[in-house]
């Protein structure tokens, strides 16, 4: 049976795997520490999930991110190690039983390739939106961003992941915090980039709380581990400090979109800060 948050049916959909430079994940933290949790291939880089969430019920199929795609040049697939081998994200929803036009709604959490890749599409000489049926949530101040972005980040922002859905007409742009749907809220943070969105799904079993890039990895819990891709770090750590408080009191389930090994996890606080408990699948979430 799978695990369901008030009226939710939840699925966990891997969109495919790829490999970001360790250093970059892990920012001031020595490579010394941070390879004792997660190995290094050769050229520095970690094994990381392009993970996203779906939510069916309240008539709505409701998916969450979109992973990489597959726009990219054989450049780009190299130096990210692009692997579809144990499936791609239009193969994960056949395999939870659904098909692209069945998708309602698509949060995108923010406009870095890795989190909205996946949600245009080549079709012949055009890009075009993956989901035809459904309305894609961003925040405003997300979209502002990609579409004048900062010199750190402007490699992370492809146009084609995004203009195409504007285009198209299927684009809803959000101003802040908000409830989306009976038992969906995002929360917005600022710190990784601005107006990035993270998705709680509540209900009487819990809460479910996306964590996105917050909290790539189960590792970035800990409070100094902050990636050198955020481009306001000091403002991460607070972010991060506010929010694992409030999981912590609340027993929220996270879950992590990159994590390799790790799927959901409580957190609990301790003498040396807040740390990662009982980790699991989703199917083992209740």
């Amino acid at each position: 049976m799978r695990p369901r948050i008030g009226p939710y049916t939840l699925y966990a959909i891997e969109a495919g795997r790829f490999r970001l430079d360790g250093g970059s994940m892990f920012g001031v933290v020595p490579k010394v520490l941070w390879e004792r949790r997660i190995a290094a291939d050769r050229r520095n880089r970690i094994q990381l999930e392009a993970r996203c969430l779906l939510l069916e019920g309240e008539g709505r199929l409701i998916l969450i991110d979109t992973g990489m795609g597959h726009k990219e040049s054989a450049w780009f697939a190299d130096a990210f190690a692009l692997d579809f081998t144990d499936g791609d994200l239009e193969h994960s929803l056949k395999v939870a039983g659904f098909a692209p036009g069945d998708v309602t709604d698509v949060i995108l959490t923010h406009l870095h390739f890795d989190h909205a890749g996946g949600g245009t599409r080549r079709a012949g000489g055009r890009v075009v939106p993956t989901f035809v049926n459904a309305t894609y949530h961003l925040q405003e101040g997300q979209w502002e961003t990609a579409m004048a972005p900062n010199v750190r980040e402007a490699a992370s922002f492809l146009p084609h992941n995004f203009v195409p859905l504007r285009e198209a007409g299927q684009l809803s742009l959000l101003h802040g915090a908000q409830s989306l749907f009976p038992g969906v809220d995002v929360i917005v943070v600022h710190g990784h980039t601005r107006s990035q969105q993270l998705v709680k799904v509540t209900g009487p079993e819990g809460t479910l709380l996306y964590a996105a890039d917050l909290f790539p990895l189960t590792h970035h819990i800990r409070a100094p581990w902050v990636m050198a891709y955020d481009v306001q770090p000091m403002l991460t750590l607070a972010e991060k400090d506010h929010v694992l408080r409030e999981a912590c009191a609340k027993g929220y389930h996270l879950f992590f979109e990159h994590d390799a090994s790790a799927m959901v996890a409580n957190v609990a606080g301790g003498e040396r800060g807040f740390e990662a408990t009982n980790i699991r699948s989703l199917d083992e979430l209740f």
